[in-house]
This record gives C-alpha cells, structure tokens and sequence, in this order.
C-alpha cells in the first residue's frame, strides 16, 4: 500500500517534483515531500515560540490580538484557499505559509528595526534570511544535519525579498535574486496572502484595541465602501459583528480580486509548466491595478494611524531599548549567554570573527519570545534577580 497521489487535480504549471533537499533522504512513504516539510516544521520550536511573539500589540496586552502563530494560521487558510482555486500545490503553500515568520523577532517589526540597527556593522539584520537561517541551521533536532533539511521549493518561498549581497551566497535558493527570475505560483501566491492577512486582520486588532475608529475607516478605499454595504445591508448592528463582518468582507474582496487576476494573467503567459512560471516575464499571481491601488491606500491609512499610534509607538520605544541594551551586553560579553549560545558565539567568532559573534547574539535575541525577551533583560539589569 502506497501513500495517495498527492499530484491529483493540480494545473500543469503547478510545482510537482522537487528539486531537493540540501542533504539527500529517502523519499516520505505516507505524505508527499511538502506535507514532509509541513510536519517538521509545525514540530520546530521556533514555530511554538511564534505564539508568544508580538504581531503588532505585545502579546500580554490582550488574549484576543493577532500573535505571529495565529497570523501564519491566517496566512496559510488563505493561501490555500487561494491555491486550491486555482489548482496549485496545497502542501507545498501550507509548508510556506507556515514557515514564513519562523525569523521574526520579538515585539514584531520594531524588535527587527532594532537588531537591525544593532548589526548594521555586522551585515544586518532581516527576518526574510533569519527565516531561512532558522530552517537551513539553527534548528537542531535531526542527528544527520541541521536545520530542517526541508525542499527548495519551501525554502524559496520562505526567502520572499533578498538583497543582491546576500543572495550572491545562498546559492540556488538566492539565483532568482540575480538572474530575475522568479519564485514558484505557489510562493508567489502565498507573499501576497501574507499581505491579505496581516492588512485584515490589523485593521480588526486596530478597532478592537480602540486605535481606530471606525467612522474613519469610510474614507479609506476598499474599507468604506465595505463598512457602508454592512451597515445599510443590517442596520442596527452592534460594533462587534460589525467589525467582523467587514473584516471578512474585506479578506474575501481580496482573495476574489487575487484569483480572478491570476488566473487571467496565467492564461495570457500560458506557461507549460512550474518551470515556465520562473521564468515569465513578470509575477504571475498579481491584485488588479485597482486592488492594488486600494491595498496601497490601506496600508498608508494604518501605518498613519496605527502603527504610528501613541500608545503603539510607546511600545515600540520601550520595545527597542530591550532589544538593543540585550544586543550591548550580551555582544560585549558573551560569557552572559547561556551555555549552548556562548558555544554558538565562541565557534561563529572562530570562523567569522566579530561578525561571527555578533551574529551568534542576534540568533539568540531573534529567537526570543516578547516574554523571554523582557525577563531577560531584566535578569541581566535588575541586581535582585540573580539568575
């Protein structure tokens, strides 16, 4: 008995094969080799530490709010709602939604402008490589590698965006970087969910924490006239439902709006197969120009008036100086780290140099919890908290 066909009811153009895994293993005789990738990554701790991992309000300021692991939930219904639509590879969507935010930071995108601000002599700091470097690397849990060991195609999604000087040393999964050609429609596709989700889904954490309104919503394209549609379609309705209800309306425009132009842009680039899909002249999983417009007016709306909010902005300050007071100390003086990160920063600096150990900390830090990261810092602040 084998395991079923995992291919059934896919278009030509969607990803079948792999191109491998960095270190060659037998063929998975139950799943296929993306649903491989799923499960080792769903078993990861990075993944399990996401749950306690700020998206935009820190995660002890309210149960209800969006963590990085209900946000990658998000992402990957979405991507593979969007994928089975349009007869793409689900497993290989889901192992890339999944996987996407595995190098995020504590305290969401104000811990990486922080670290990244702390390695601007050390060659940066971007969640996109730390991402990849948590899969390729820093999970150790298999006796023959580390990492993950996971397929091309799910490390290639992960590794959305990449500057050229560091795709120069990733080898195959950095060459679309510089030859210009591009991910597979199931990587394509699953960026742009990621999009869908965090915008949604951040104007529904905005109006429940009270930082937006949603009177002022009207004015912003796509968002009003949704808010306008519920309210004349069920007047009377409390706030609650109300905003949930245009929530949902508002992922769904999006995803109708995503499916319908990829498929038209699919159509016109006919490509033969996941290969042709590399090498089209553009993406082909694409928002209409007039979706995209309004995705440009959304996302300009909440970083006005949310993520530029006081009582946000308070976060990201106190945030930051976490961040960036861990990096001093523990850069200054390794032996404060832990055993198994003193021994990380001790061999990376051997190899490396200071780079080497500056990096060895920034894994460390990445790979804390909101939580971790402030007991923590006070733990190496406060003179009455000893260990």
């Amino acid at each position: 008995m084998t395991r079923p066909d995992a291919h059934d009811g896919l278009v030509p153009w969607a990803v079948r094969t792999s191109r491998g895994r960095r270190h060659p293993e037998p063929a998975p005789e139950w799943r296929s080799e993306y649903q491989r990738d799923r499960d080792r990554i769903i078993h990861a701790g990075a993944f399990r530490r996401l749950e306690y991992k700020t998206q935009v309000f820190l995660n002890h300021e309210g149960d209800l709010f969006r963590t990085r692991l209900t946000h990658s939930l998000e992402v990957n219904q979405v991507a593979r709602t969007m994928a089975r639509a349009l007869g793409l590879n689900e497993d290989l969507v889901e192992a890339i939604a999944l996987a996407h935010d595995l190098g995020h930071t504590p305290f969401g995108h104000a811990g990486q402008e922080a670290l990244n601000r702390c390695m601007r002599d050390h060659g940066g700091f971007e969640h996109n490589l730390q991402s990849l470097r948590v899969v390729d690397s820093l999970e150790q849990r298999y006796a023959e590698f580390d990492g993950l060991n996971l397929t091309f195609e799910t490390r290639e999604g992960v590794l959305k965006r990449c500057a050229r000087r560091h795709a120069e040393r990733l080898g195959d999964v950095g060459q679309r970087f510089l030859d210009g050609t591009h991910p597979s429609l199931e990587a394509q596709l699953t960026n742009l969910a990621d999009e869908i989700a965090y915008n949604s889904h951040d104007v529904d954490d905005g109006l429940r924490a009270g930082l937006l309104e949603l009177d002022a919503l009207i004015e912003v394209p796509l968002v009003g006239e949704i808010l306008t549609h519920v309210r004349e379609s069920h007047p009377g309705l409390d706030a609650r439902r109300t905003i949930y209800q245009t929530v949902r309306h508002l992922i769904s425009h999006q995803v109708d709006d995503l499916i319908t132009t990829t498929r038209t842009r699919v159509e016109a680039a006919a490509p033969v197969d996941a290969d042709a899909v590399r090498t089209a002249e553009a993406p082909l999983a694409a928002f209409s120009p007039e979706m995209a417009e309004a995705h440009r007016g959304l996302k300009h709306f909440l970083f006005h008036n949310l993520y530029r909010h006081y009582r946000v902005h308070r976060m990201t300050t106190k945030a930051q100086r976490v961040i960036e007071e861990l990096f001093t100390l523990l850069h200054g003086d390794p032996q404060l780290l832990p055993p198994q990160a003193h021994e990380s920063a001790r061999t990376l600096e051997q190899r490396l140099g200071e780079r080497g150990r500056a990096r060895a900390v920034a894994d460390y830090i990445a790979g804390m919890t909101d939580r971790f990261a402030i007991a923590e810092h006070e733990r190496l602040h406060d003179p009455r908290r000893l260990a």
